[in-house]
């Protein structure tokens, strides 16, 4: 039976406001680069993608700053490729800095479907944790956004020393929940790191892909909404 339920952060619960998107457009165009926030989302998630994948590989801010300038080139190039246009490696440097000072005033909003599922949750008296490879205490953003009635808890990997997928971040919520493994289930948006990083301790993985990223994934359930999270736990009676 299903006891805890853990969510991951980003494009799980919360995105960043203003959406990336525009900020990207707005760097682009200041370098002649003319392409519309809707063109370059597409990019901007498979780029999102790549460089998840690469921090498993091994942390980036730990990289070399020349190597995590490279990363953040290819970033760039990445989203510029699937709006079918590219631009010299000199000009993607350039509007990488720009990004960056941009995104310096970025904040945090939830997704329309977060507190409704939350609060269902809560009531049907499961608990709640998130889990998130976040670099900062997330308890004064919980408490921003309304989330400290819902959330039982939140781990990061800055508190436990290590990103998921290791086994460390959900090992901590599992002793914090109070549950065995097989009683929790986690719902993230990141395939290598949330499905394969909650399986590997054996807790049941909820992929969600807002964005269709994952037509291919077959081996967990899928999910579009958080509502859906709802759906899964009680109509199958918390068994999935």
């Amino acid at each position: 039976m299903i006891k805890a339920i853990f969510f991951d952060w980003f494009n799980t619960l919360a995105r960043f406001d203003p959406p990336r998107q525009e900020l990207h457009s707005q760097a682009f165009q200041e370098f002649g680069i003319k392409l519309s926030p809707k063109q370059l989302f597409p990019g901007l998630l498979i780029a999102d993608k790549n460089w998840f994948e690469e921090n498993i590989k091994s942390k980036v801010e730990e990289r070399s700053p020349q190597e995590q300038a490279e990363l953040g080139i290819r970033y760039e190039a990445t989203i510029l490729a699937e709006a079918g246009v590219s631009a010299p490696k000199e000009t993607l440097a350039k509007v990488l800095k720009r990004v960056q000072q941009l995104y310096e005033g970025m904040t945090f909003v939830l997704f329309d479907d977060v507190l409704s599922t939350l609060k269902t949750l809560k009531q049907q008296n499961f608990i709640l944790g998130s889990l998130t490879n976040a670099p900062q205490d997330m308890n004064p953003i919980c408490h921003k956004l309304g989330l400290e009635p819902y959330l039982d808890f939140v781990v990061t990997s800055q508190e436990v020393g290590a990103d998921k997928p290791k086994p460390p971040i959900f090992l901590v919520a599992l002793e914090r929940a109070g549950v065995k493994a097989s009683e929790a289930v986690h719902v993230g948006d990141q395939y290598k790191i949330d499905v394969v990083g909650a399986r590997g301790v054996g807790i049941i993985p909820i992929l969600i892909d807002r964005y269709d990223l994952y037509p291919e994934v077959s081996d967990c359930p899928r999910i579009h909404s958080l509502r859906c999270v709802t759906s899964l736990v009680l109509v199958t009676g918390r068994e999935i």
